[in-house]
């Protein structure tokens, strides 16, 4: 591995990203669940969502 990194990505300026959505969540959260994780759950699916954003986007800069 070299140290060229592409993640995470610069975060949009409005915090918006369409690529972004409940349904990639749920796609990870089934490929997970054929490798033989536990299923996420409804209580577990928001945490999953914060965790997928902040290492797909980089933090605001201030």
């Amino acid at each position: 591995m070299t140290g060229n990194h592409r993640y995470p990505i610069p975060r949009p300026c409005d915090g918006d990203d369409h690529r972004f959505c409940l349904g990639l969540a749920i796609d990870i959260s089934n490929i997970l669940t054929r490798y033989g994780y536990p299923p996420i759950t409804d209580a577990d699916l928001i945490y999953w969502q914060q965790r997928l954003f902040t290492t797909i986007c980089q933090e605001k800069q201030p």
